[in-house]
C-alpha cells in the first residue's frame, strides 16, 4: 500500500481549522467538502483516461477524457458523505456508491449494514472516502469488500490517519493483489484507549451532523 501524505500550506490551514474544537459544524462541513477537493486532485493522479482528438477555435489537438468504464467514488456512511461532494467537484462524470459500515466500539471491528453497489466492478477504480483512518478496520474491510466484487484500483482519502491503522491495513491487505493507495491530509500520533486518533479532530461524523 502506498501512503501520501498531501504536503501544502491550504491544506495544513483547513486541516487546523477542521482540529479546532470552537469550530461549529457549518464551518466544518465547509471545510471538509473543501479539503476533499484538494486531496481528489493527489488522488486522482493516476485516473486512466484515453487519447481523444478535439477541434480547437484555431486547430486540431490531442487531448485526453476519462476512460470507461468511469471511476467510482464510494463514501462509507455515515461521515463519508461529508466528503462526497468535495469530490464530485473534482469528478463530476464519476458514478457513486454507497457503503455503509460501522465500527463495534468494544472490539473495534468492522460491520457493514448497507450497500449500493454495482454487483460487477470489473476493471474500476475506485475511490473509498471515510474522514479518519484510526484503527484501519473499516477500511481494510471496504477495500477487501470492492476487490471481492472485482475493482482492480484503489484509493482511499481520509482526512486524517493513525500509524496503527496504516500497520493494520498493510497487514490485513496483504493478500490484495490490486493497487492500493492512500491519501491523507495528516499523519498523527497515535490511537488513545478509546481508538481516537490523537490530537485528532474528535468524532468527524458527530462534528459533520451533530450527535444522534
Amino acid at each position: 500500500m502506498q501512503v501520501h501524505v498531501a504536503d501544502h500550506p491550504l491544506i495544513s490551514h483547513k486541516l487546523t481549522l477542521l482540529r479546532d474544537r470552537r469550530t461549529d459544524s457549518p464551518t466544518f462541513r465547509r471545510l471538509a467538502d473543501e479539503l476533499v477537493t484538494l486531496l481528489a486532485y493527489e488522488a486522482t493522479r493516476d485516473v486512466r483516461v484515453v487519447p481523444v482528438d478535439i477541434t480547437t477555435p484555431v486547430a486540431e489537438a490531442r487531448g485526453v477524457r476519462l476512460s470507461v468504464p468511469r471511476p467510482l467514488v464510494v463514501p462509507i456512511l455515515r461521515a463519508g458523505l461529508g466528503m462526497l461532494e468535495g469530490m464530485q467537484r473534482l469528478l463530476p462524470t464519476a458514478e457513486v456508491g454507497f457503503l455503509g459500515m460501522v465500527r463495534n466500539e468494544k472490539t473495534f471491528e468492522a460491520v457493514t449494514y448497507a450497500e449500493r453497489l454495482p454487483d460487477d466492478l470489473t476493471g474500476r477504480q475506485c475511490y473509498v472516502l471515510d474522514p479518519m483512518l484510526a484503527t484501519g478496520g473499516t477500511l481494510a474491510a471496504a477495500i477487501d469488500f470492492l476487490v471481492t466484487r472485482g475493482a482492480d484500483h484503489i484509493t482511499a482519502i481520509t482526512l486524517l490517519a493513525a500509524p496503527e491503522g496504516i500497520a493494520r491495513m498493510e497487514k490485513e491487505l496483504l493478500g490484495v493483489d490490486v493497487p492500493v493507495n492512500l491519501v491523507t491530509a495528516g499523519l498523527d500520533d497515535r490511537l488513545n484507549e478509546l481508538g481516537y486518533i490523537v490530537p485528532g479532530l474528535g468524532d468527524a461524523g458527530d462534528r459533520l451532523y451533530g450527535v444522534v
